[in-house]
């Protein structure tokens, strides 16, 4: 019995490599386009990025409003004008107590660990119940965090949950596929745009040939149509997100030989200095995961003494170290000299010993507070010869993120979009690079295994055991 024979391939379909065969990846890729499963999954993610991004629309405006609440009405409320030094002692233990009771008894603990930097994996609609309230709680009460793993868990829960609804094929690539797409929707929404929430999964997935396309497409689409959503349900509503930008006041300057030396000699410095706190948090993590309630009420309660302690040194608010920056960085994008020299190196100083800490013991996003500290920093060395504001805070920015997440082209992407212009682009690409190749030539630091920094509730540990 003769076997049967293989079509012969359309002649416009051919390669012009040797033999005119096609590169396998390029058939699997044009295979996967014309999938029915695929184009199936690339439906769903347009459809995900409407739910998702108004979730994380009111996700963000509960955190807004509740941050505003408890640094600036309840203090009003009580007589202050500005939060007093012993605000954050008040606030950050009571975020560890919540916080310590999620990890030990709801499922997905929270989120993961931020000293680990951002993870895409793990994201069940389970887990989202304890997400939310671990935000809730370290966000507001003043951890030195930004809402972007939080957004990131969200995104890619909410994902799940519609796949359960629909009933659609729970494939391992569509459960992949439809948890990026959700993951990147949320995203978008802090950043303010669904190009970097794209970039940014990415980056973090760590996938190339035809699966970084197959990954791309549902996470860019997603993202795509919930900026959309996400942009006009704001101003109907007329309610703030505080999404991230910058308002730089000063002219853009022309570089020159001076913003290219000083950005690389303070970018190895940066890169540095970001990797050893990360060292530190995931140093304090693995002391947090031995004995989660009492070193995690400790971690937040060593936030607030940092806070605290800035307060009373430089008489600034506490909020400058117990918060994600976010607010703080916009106003020193505005109004730079605002900070003197003794108040960018006590804010280095405390903000990111403050960073170290919640990175252990707190839940949320490393983006935000790295992001402050690179501009503290680029502001700080601005008056150096040859030097400016705006190259120093772009350097900055750029070589404290590539050195804190590791993902060099995001971190462009995202200080370039955060500047609004591409007149600081070579600065950007080389501060991000050489800190980039400087953390990843340190020591790594301690590490625990993968099932230390997603802990399970204690009751779910005990059934495991025999």
């Amino acid at each position: 019995m003769t076997q049967p024979q293989p079509k012969p391939r359309a002649a416009g379909s051919a390669a012009s490599g040797a033999g005119g065969t096609q590169p396998p990846e390029a058939d699997r890729l044009r295979d996967m386009l014309r999938s029915p499963g695929y184009l199936k999954s690339l439906g769903l993610s347009a459809l995900v990025g409407i739910p998702v991004s108004l979730a994380a629309f009111w996700f963000l405006v509960a955190l807004h409003q509740l941050e505003h609440l408890m640094w600036a009405t309840l203090p009003e409320t009580l007589g202050w004008s500005v939060p007093p030094w012993w605000w954050p002692l008040v606030l950050l233990p009571v975020a560890g107590v919540v916080v310590a009771l999620v990890v030990i008894h709801l499922p997905g603990a929270g989120g993961h660990v931020p000293a680990y930097g951002l993870q895409p994996g793990g994201a069940t609609s389970k887990a989202l119940p304890g997400v939310i309230i671990a935000a809730l709680a370290s966000l507001p009460l003043g951890a030195t965090l930004g809402p972007e793993a939080p957004l990131i868990a969200l995104g890619g829960g909410l994902a799940l949950l519609f796949r359960e609804l629909t009933r659609a094929p729970a494939t391992p690539q569509g459960i992949v596929l439809l948890g990026s797409a959700g993951a990147a929707a949320a995203i978008a929404a802090i950043f303010g745009n669904p190009l970097i929430g794209a970039v940014l999964l990415m980056e973090v997935v760590g996938v190339g040939g035809p699966q970084l396309f197959a990954i791309m497409l549902p996470a860019l689409l997603s993202s795509g149509v919930g900026a959309l959503v996400f942009t006009g349900f704001g101003r109907w509503t007329g309610l703030d997100t505080a999404s991230l930008r910058l308002n730089l006041t000063q002219p853009f300057p022309r570089l020159d030989a001076g913003d290219v030396v000083w950005s690389l000699l303070i970018a190895l410095v940066i890169g540095v200095l970001v990797h050893y706190v990360f060292a530190a948090g995931r140093f304090l993590a693995v002391l947090v995961a031995a004995k989660t309630f009492r070193t995690t009420v400790l971690c937040a309660l060593g936030a607030g003494v940092c806070a605290a302690l800035y307060t009373v040194i430089t008489g600034r608010t506490p909020e400058d170290v117990a918060s994600s920056g976010q607010a703080t960085m916009v106003q020193l994008s505005e109004t730079p000299h605002a900070f003197g020299v003794g108040a960018l190196i006590a804010v280095l100083v405390f903000k990111g010993a403050a960073f170290a800490l919640c990175l252990a013991g707190l839940r949320g996003g490393p983006v935000f507070p790295t992001l402050f500290l690179g501009a503290a920093a680029g502001v700080l060395v601005a008056p150096l010869p040859g030097f400016g504001i705006i190259p120093g805070m772009a350097a900055g920015m750029a070589a404290a993120s590539a050195a804190a997440l590791r993902l060099p082209v995001s971190s462009v992407v995202l200080v370039v979009m955060l500047l609004g212009s591409i007149s600081m682009v070579p600065v950007v690409i080389l501060a991000a690079v050489v800190a980039f190749i400087t953390t990843e030539l340190l020591p790594p630091g301690p590490c625990v295994p993968a099932r230390e920094r997603h802990p399970q509730p204690a009751a779910a540990t005990q059934q495991g055991r025999p």
